[in-house]
């Protein structure tokens, strides 16, 4: 009976997170205001409070809206209105604090306190946007890319 309701379990949550289970978990988003979307293999829903969000997805902020997602190694990244995040790698060893953030800015704002991947490996975490690649070298800082009309 127990391995049937483990079983059960397992299924269920496959169901529910679908091919998410391939990503790494990165972090959960801590707060939202206005249309906020996470797109994650080509379907975008409405990202809430606790929404968890992998590698790969893609953020999206509306007109007026806002996010702010704490990521696993305790990285804070806020999202102004009109902003476009593509998480492109995450992951972190909560032993060692190894691991790579990499993320693009395709337009809009981000607001970025680090966590301990940038404290402990510095060369680990890198911000792109169109036209330049940061290296996180400090603990807090602001980037705004142009909107060239991509989504």
């Amino acid at each position: 009976m127990k391995h049937v309701l483990l079983f059960s379990i397992l299924v269920l949550s496959f169901i529910f997170t679908g091919p998410a289970l391939s990503a790494e978990l990165a972090g959960l988003v801590k707060t939202v205001q206005g249309d906020v979307n996470i797109v994650r293999d080509g379907k975008s829903v409405a990202a809430k409070v606790g929404s968890p969000v992998f590698a790969n997805d893609q953020v999206k902020t509306g007109e007026g809206a806002s996010v702010g997602i704490m990521l696993r190694d305790n990285t804070q990244i806020s999202a102004g209105d009109n902003s476009v995040l593509d998480l492109n790698q995450y992951s972190f060893n909560t032993t060692t604090y190894k691991g790579q953030l990499n993320a693009t800015v395709k337009k809009g704002t981000l607001s970025v306190i680090s966590g301990k991947l940038a404290k402990n490996n510095p060369d680990s975490v890198k911000f792109n946007t169109s036209s330049v690649t940061l290296g996180v070298r400090g603990t807090e800082f602001i980037i705004e890319a142009a909107d060239r009309g991509v989504e």
